[in-house]
């Protein structure tokens, strides 16, 4: 309605010709002829509507229409109908002039009736909707302005961002408002659009922003790994708008410029202390804002949308999506990925170690692939550590994994309770446990070269040193530093020399 109060503007006080107002207000010149024309024969002029509703004026430029041909008025009563059968799959325009000219064998040719159709609709508030199938879409977007929510007590505000998402066939609207544009707000929020329609869309069409599209592009755009996770989960698909594509665009422009009118504006001067409590609120504005029947067709986008719209979708899956994380990693030689944020290691198999491989983890699972073949799965451990699958292992490797800390640490004791002491802090200090176990052996088979008394003497210094390693306790045995009283130890360990001031000097 108001392009038809722009159209009369710029005829009347801007001079524009047909074609200048048609450019301007990208219509086609024979919509502007035709209005100009019910213009001037209903004498309204540019200063009359000015003071008369939208309902008013529309009613002055058909009376006469309706009045001059009965032909007209039999077809522009079912401009409505057109309107929702033209949403449904296979629906043409072609296909419901033939099912009108079956009711009405003398009513207008198909030419004209396209004509009469795309005129009534052209400038109306259903227009925008028509080019749109039914379940076929679902536009995405964040306003621009943001709403703010306030610190109980102190009073300090926070801004917090508003999502849209809208059904462009039926023009259904959803409004939520969200901590922010992460990733984590954002599937949330598409999320809870899907269980607001009660259904999936086919497609759905973000902006650019980041937790959508990695990198845009107008042909190929990199599409953010989460967000096409997210899309596989609920069967269907990320179809970006083009960069600078206006028409891409033009849906969720729209309904976010209504959001503002809707909600915003009437909670201006309310005051919010929780994210929970201003989405009570949208809530409400946003119910009212689906229930408001349209200018043309006398009926709500609720009402639209449960006809024509509602079926079309498809069913929601069993269970909501769960946040996954992406990773890239090349398999080190000990065949272990860490997930650094939990300080712990999962195994893959062996064969697959100085290879790239992708990890998908959640809340409870770890996945690794490799060329999109899962070669691991695992529990997640959100604790410091190692998981190892034993058919991750090479033959060498199980081999160790048949043992346990235990029955290390009892073979251990029965060389002596210091070479026990030293297992259980190899065990402490070493992540991997059979690098531990394989240590461990090392210093055990010691026995049966030097027997059990003197490993256990060079454990116990070992331990003495801190050094908790294979190698520390066969150099001490090696150069005999186990056989060494403690004292005589400390005394070879200083060199006497002339620097050297000794105790007494400190007396």
């Amino acid at each position: 309605m108001g392009k038809i109060r722009e159209l009369l503007r710029l005829h009347e006080k801007c001079g524009l010709s047909n074609r200048q107002i048609a450019r301007a207000l990208n219509i086609s010149r024979p919509v502007v002829r035709e209005y100009l024309i019910n213009f001037k024969l209903s004498g309204i002029i540019y200063q009359s509507i000015t003071t008369m509703s939208d309902d008013e004026v529309m009613r002055v430029l058909e009376k006469r229409k309706k009045e001059s041909c009965e032909r007209y008025r039999i077809l522009s009563e079912r401009f409505p109908y057109l309107v929702k059968e033209l949403k449904k799959p296979g629906v043409t325009l072609d296909l419901l002039w033939q099912e009108y000219r079956k009711q009405y064998p003398k009513g207008y040719s198909y030419p004209q009736f396209c004509y009469h159709f795309r005129i009534w609709h052209s400038l109306s508030s259903v227009s925008m909707h028509l080019e749109h199938k039914a379940g076929e879409k679902m536009f995405v977007d964040y306003t621009g302005k943001k709403l703010k929510i306030y610190e109980r007590g102190t009073g300090k505000e926070k801004e917090v961002e508003v999502f849209v998402a809208i059904l462009p066939a039926s023009g259904l609207t959803y409004i939520e408002a969200t901590q922010s544009q992460r990733k984590e707000d954002w599937l949330k929020a598409n999320e809870n659009a899907f269980y607001y329609f009660e259904g999936v869309p086919g497609q759905i069409v973000p902006d650019c922003l980041k937790s959508a599209v990695t990198k845009a592009n107008k042909y190929e755009p990199d599409i953010n790994p989460c967000y096409a996770d997210f899309a596989r989960h609920y069967s269907t698909v990320i179809v970006p708008a083009r960069p600078y594509g206006a028409r891409d665009k033009a849906m969720v422009e729209n309904a976010v410029k209504i959001t503002y009118r809707r909600v915003f504006a009437p909670l201006r001067d309310r005051l919010f202390y929780s994210l929970d409590e201003l989405n009570e609120a949208i809530k409400d504005l946003l119910e009212e804002h689906n229930n408001t029947p349209f200018q043309r067709i006398k009926m709500s986008r609720r009402e639209l949308f449960d006809e024509t719209e509602k079926t079309t979708l498809k069913p929601l899956p069993l269970r909501r999506y769960e946040l996954k994380e992406f990773r890239r990693f090349k398999v080190p030689s000990n065949y272990h990925i860490e997930i650094r944020e939990d300080n712990h290691y999962y195994s893959v198999p062996w064969q697959y170690k100085g290879r790239n491989v992708t990890v998908i983890y959640t809340a409870s699972t770890v996945e690794i692939y490799h060329k999109n073949i899962r070669i691991a799965l695992h529990k997640r451990e959100e604790k410091r550590g190692y998981t190892t699958s034993k058919g991750h292992m090479p033959s060498q490797h199980r081999f160790y994994a048949e043992w346990s800390p235990e029955e290390m640490i009892t073979r251990a004791k029965e060389i002596g309770d210091e070479t026990r002491a030293l297992v259980e802090k190899i065990f402490e200090s070493k992540g991997c446990l059979h690098l531990s176990y394989k240590t461990c052996l090392g210093i055990i088979d010691l026995s049966r070269r030097y027997g059990a008394r003197r490993v256990n003497r060079a454990s116990e210094r070992a331990l003495e040193f801190h050094s908790y390693s294979y190698k520390a306790v066969k150099n001490i045995l090696e150069k005999g530093l186990d056989k060494l009283a403690e004292e005589t130890l400390l005394l070879e360990s200083f060199p006497v020399h002339s620097n050297i001031r000794g105790g007494d000097y400190f007396n």
